[in-house]
């Protein structure tokens, strides 16, 4: 995915975590912390590519991350994730609060540029060490890809509208609503099939 790509998707799911009340946090942030701060990590598992728009920036921490483990490896992991929630909270002194959602919003870039990747054929080592590979192929990866921006902002213009009075989890909430309409947009397809 591309960088563009990457930024409209941390917008759109910074939208629809704050809409969607995944945390009690989000439910309460304030948009000017968790949107600056998605931004802020969006990019950044693409610092182990030279030549990304952040290793191109940073080539002096870029080469060494690329050489040690290759593009899409342990940045683009769930470990990766929690090594830097572990750093981050080591290393920012006591005294110097910050705000519960600007966290989050730091860990909801990272994470959705992760998810973003995982729309392309190569997908990501989720369980890195291990090299498995999580993909739901939905994308091309190349320069100029439209269907790659469309979709982002498509995904953008869902996360505005999402009602945020839909029930949340349980038998009845939108994830399970959710579910229940690609389950039956399925089925129809099948149906149509069958009967042709």
């Amino acid at each position: 995915m591309t960088a563009e790509g990457h930024i409209i998707f941390a917008i759109a799911s910074a939208i629809f975590a704050k809409r969607a009340e995944l945390t009690p946090v989000l439910a309460s942030a304030d948009w000017w912390h968790i949107i600056p701060a998605a931004l802020l990590t969006c990019l950044l598992p693409d610092i182990d590519h030279p030549k990304s728009l952040l290793g191109q920036r940073l080539k002096w921490i870029s080469v060494p991350i690329a050489r040690a483990f290759g593009h899409r490896g342990f940045t683009h992991s769930l470990l990766a994730v929690l090594s830097g929630l572990a750093l981050f909270q080591i290393n920012v002194p006591a005294d110097w609060p910050v705000p519960a959602d600007v966290l989050q919003g730091l860990v909801l870039g990272y994470l959705s540029h992760i998810i973003a990747d995982m729309l392309t054929p190569a997908g990501v080592p989720l369980l890195w060490p291990c090299r498995w590979r999580f993909r739901f192929p939905l994308l091309r990866s190349q320069k100029g890809n439209q269907l790659e921006r469309v979709l982002c902002l498509a995904l953008v213009g869902y996360a505005i509208w999402f009602s945020p009075e839909q029930p949340y989890f349980g038998a009845n909430g939108w994830p399970a609503q959710m579910i229940n309409s690609v389950q039956n947009g399925i089925t129809r397809i099948a149906n149509k099939q069958l009967a042709q």
